[in-house]
């Protein structure tokens, strides 16, 4: 019955999934039908399994972590943090790249999603460096490709989801996140730098100190936000789901009274821009609990896992087929319902190879970010394109390539020298 349980789920899912159905709906119909092939089931635990996945405290977290993003897109924080990145790295070759690049680290601190992260630098950023000479191609490159660290920087939503259905703590995840997403940025910046350096004519941003104590002073309420929050998470004043409702909470004071731009307007669009997303978000993550389920019930998960076992003699293949699935998947798949799926499917094995959940949950984070900026699916390319209102096949371009061979470079280390990601978790928590 199991085998005949499985055929179905699987079928249905990918079926669905070529035809063009949306993910959430295939991997409700997936689970759905597997349980009415197996007939030992009562149809309600459908909506029930639905429901309870969603009736979490851990999970109340995601929504309230895009709000926050979207509150200071729309607060002028967004500005106040390019400008200040400016007057630090403005003055390196390749300097608005940098700065690009810099800002969406910073901005991933605040959002903890990729597509809001290069929707506000980018918008910002792209026609600064257009305007400075840079080759549109690789403004757009730079911010689609950059735009990832904002699920990699904590807090992230990924990290959250990836939680939600493992042992991991998000705390640790956050901090195994840290080091990791710092390296990627830093390799990305060497890449503009080199652009920079065959391309002199372009133009820079001489240094001033003068101009960056003045940057410093008008982002500083920007500023604060990351040191509240993570300090709050890693120092036990409160839990990561309280940290978001700080955020939130910190980003509308920020905006209305203290930068005083969050307008009415503003504000409408941030809750509902935050309410569609998280609609999306939750939903896919609602039937992925019924197709979670299936898996469970009938020991699916173990079957796979033992199928992995037979096939990977040590744990070093294991990490490098898993970084080669999930770099595939990304390509193919919305981040969340990749987490969803898989994360379940194996982590069973990591007992058995000596592999930490949170080092696991690192590396496939950085994977599916990595796909957030590859095509046919890879979200930041599209929210880049839509920038300068160009077809998606702008941003894919020789840069974007440069930029996903170092971003894979840096997943490959972290890969294979685990304490880059658990020196802070392990340090923080004894």
């Amino acid at each position: 019955m199991a085998g005949m349980v499985g055929l179905v789920l699987f079928v249905v899912f990918i079926v669905l999934l070529v035809i063009g159905a949306p993910i959430g709906l295939a991997l409700a119909a997936g689970g759905v039908s597997a349980l009415l092939v197996s007939g030992d089931v009562n149809p309600l635990v459908v909506g029930q399994r639905m429901f309870g996945s969603l009736d979490s405290f851990t999970i109340m977290a995601i929504p309230l972590f895009m709000l926050s993003g979207n509150l200071m897109s729309s607060g002028g924080i967004s500005k106040r943090l390019t400008d200040f990145c400016d007057a630090i790295l403005g003055w390196l070759p390749g300097g608005l790249g940098v700065v690009s690049i810099f800002a969406c680290m910073l901005f991933g601190a605040l959002s903890g999603s990729p597509t809001a992260t290069c929707a506000a630098i980018g918008s910002i950023m792209v026609p600064s460096m257009i305007e400075a000479g840079y080759d549109k191609k690789f403004a757009l490159s730079t911010v689609a490709v950059a735009g990832v660290l904002g699920c990699i920087i904590p807090p992230s939503t990924v990290m959250i989801s990836y939680s939600s259905v493992t042992d991991a703590s998000v705390g640790s995840m956050f901090m195994g996140g840290i080091i990791p997403g710092i390296l990627m940025g830093i390799a990305m910046m060497i890449v503009a730098v080199r652009y920079g350096l065959r391309h002199k004519e372009i133009k820079r941003t001489p240094f001033s100190l003068r101009n960056l104590l003045k940057k410093f002073v008008r982002a500083i309420g920007a500023l604060l936000m990351p040191i509240i929050i993570l300090g709050g998470i890693y120092g036990g004043i409160f839990t990561p789901t309280e940290a978001a409702g700080v955020a939130c909470a910190y980003g509308l004071i920020v905006g209305i009274f203290i930068y005083k731009e969050l307008n009415p307007k503003e504000l409408k669009k941030a809750f509902v821009g935050s309410g569609s997303t998280t609609g999306m978000v939750l939903f896919i993550m609602a039937c992925a609990a019924i197709f979670g389920y299936v898996l469970t019930r009938y020991q699916l998960t173990n079957a796979i896992a033992n199928f992995i076992i037979t096939i990977c003699g040590n744990k070093y293949i294991f990490l490098l087929l898993v970084n080669i699935l999930l770099l595939v998947v990304g390509c193919f798949m919305e981040t969340t319902a990749a987490i969803l799926i898989l994360a379940p499917i194996l982590s069973t094995v990591l007992g058995i190879f000596g592999i930490d959940p949170v080092h696991f949950g690192v590396i496939m984070c950085i994977n599916l970010a990595i796909g957030c900026a590859t095509p046919p699916l890879g979200l930041n390319l599209y929210v880049a394109s839509g920038i300068t209102r160009d077809r998606v096949e702008v941003v894919v371009n020789k840069h974007t390539m440069v930029y996903i061979i170092v971003s894979i470079a840096v997943l490959m280390l972290i890969t294979y020298v685990p304490n880059i990601v658990m020196v802070i978790p392990n340090s923080m928590l004894g």
